[in-house]
């Protein structure tokens, strides 16, 4: 799927090239938001507030089309921004199991490609078969329920800016379009993001109301993102909460030269470890041209058993991906589920921890006239 997506990349690029010179237009403030900034175009929507820069796609992405567009997430207080290809980015609805009885009768609705989810006992070619056996790993099958991989296969959205006097939010929704065979297309995706005045980072909600049965779905996301480095040039370490005991594990940026699949190293799976306390995710910044230490950009999930399998592998090529599955549980058509993220700055790993321990439990998110919360 990704190489027919290649295809089609020049003429993606000069689309979002065309989009990136047309002016954006300032969505009129209210009294209350003196500490932000809100403007928009047919493109994308621009959030400013005290403490931070962020863009939310809605066309046309420069990378993907969900969560916080790539290299547009700047912490003002230190000048850094995200060095992957965008935060919170959504993927798949999947369960356990191989796809290889019928991932060639899965076609998009619009008929510009599959929506398979392959892996590698489908693919005869021996160099594709090695990258996705290294991209994938080669246990624990998962398949699609339901497409497209929304990151790049989605359509235009049209997101709903939310304010009150001490937040900005973008809620987006999105419904699947087809399913794997015995199911049917039209789950909804949901994505509440809410920006709070006065804090380096953004609190997030996916949740998914589905419209199929399944043993064990899940969705698929990057939490925090990818990272996109050279032998560690953007980057220093990488810190995981849930592995080597109660206080985490920093992992060193050389361990990420040579390529590694998902099921090697660095791994969590709820079915074989232990729940941890906080469930963190984070990458401490490196300026690639002077070698400065910048903060740490974090991820955190705020109920650790929501986690169904997470990883943290370095792909062939300049590559770190940090995917996370939510939920993993048996889902009933009619049946809703949900996971809140805070993703932002911290200058320290134990200002990660005391932020978590201030917001642990939670799982959804809400906003209205009164404000906005976090809600269990």
């Amino acid at each position: 799927m990704m190489l027919r997506f290649a295809r089609f990349l020049p003429v993606f690029c000069a689309l979002v090239s065309v989009a990136a010179e047309r002016p954006l237009r300032a969505i009129e403030p209210d009294a209350t938001s003196d500490w932000v900034r809100v403007t928009e175009d047919e493109r994308a929507i621009k959030i400013e507030t005290d403490r931070l820069e962020a863009v939310i796609p809605k066309t046309e992405p420069k990378h993907w089309m969900t969560g916080i567009e790539k290299h547009s997430f700047v912490d003002k207080a230190t000048g850094f921004h995200e060095v992957g290809d965008g935060l919170m980015v959504v993927d798949w609805l999947m369960e356990a199991g191989s796809d290889a009885a019928y991932a060639d009768q899965v076609i998009a609705a619009d008929g510009q490609g599959t929506g398979r989810y392959s892996w590698y006992e489908n693919e005869t070619d021996p160099a594709r078969r090695q990258y996705v056996l290294m991209s994938h790993g080669s246990s624990n099958r998962k398949r699609m329920v339901e497409g497209p991989q929304l990151c790049h296969r989605m359509k235009a959205v049209r997101p709903e800016v939310l304010r009150g006097a001490d937040y900005v939010a973008v809620r987006t929704t999105y419904k699947f379009e087809y399913a794997a065979p015995g199911r049917k297309p039209g789950s909804q995706w949901t994505q509440l993001i809410v920006f709070p005045k006065g804090q380096r980072y953004f609190v997030l909600m996916d949740r998914i109301d589905s419209v199929n049965d399944s043993p064990e779905m899940f969705l698929r996301n990057d939490t925090p993102g990818c990272v996109r480095h050279k032998e560690g040039d953007t980057f220093t370490e990488m810190y995981l909460s849930y592995l080597n005991g109660s206080k985490g594990v920093r992992i060193p940026a050389s361990e990420f030269f040579a390529p590694f699949p998902p099921d090697l190293k660095f791994g969590y799976r709820r079915d074989t470890h232990r729940e941890p306390k906080h469930f963190i995710r984070a990458y401490h910044l490196r300026d690639p041209k002077t070698g400065k230490d910048g903060p740490w950009l974090a991820g955190l999930t705020l109920e650790p058993s929501v986690v169904y399998e997470a990883w943290c592998s370095q792909r062939p090529g300049d590559i770190i991906v940090m995917i996370e599955e939510i939920h993993g549980k048996p889902v009933k058509a009619g049946d809703s589920f949900r996971a809140a993220h805070i993703v932002g700055y911290f200058d320290s790993v134990e200002e990660m921890h005391a932020v978590y321990d201030r917001n642990v439990g939670h799982t959804g998110v809400e906003v209205d006239s009164d404000g906005w919360r976090l809600v269990k």
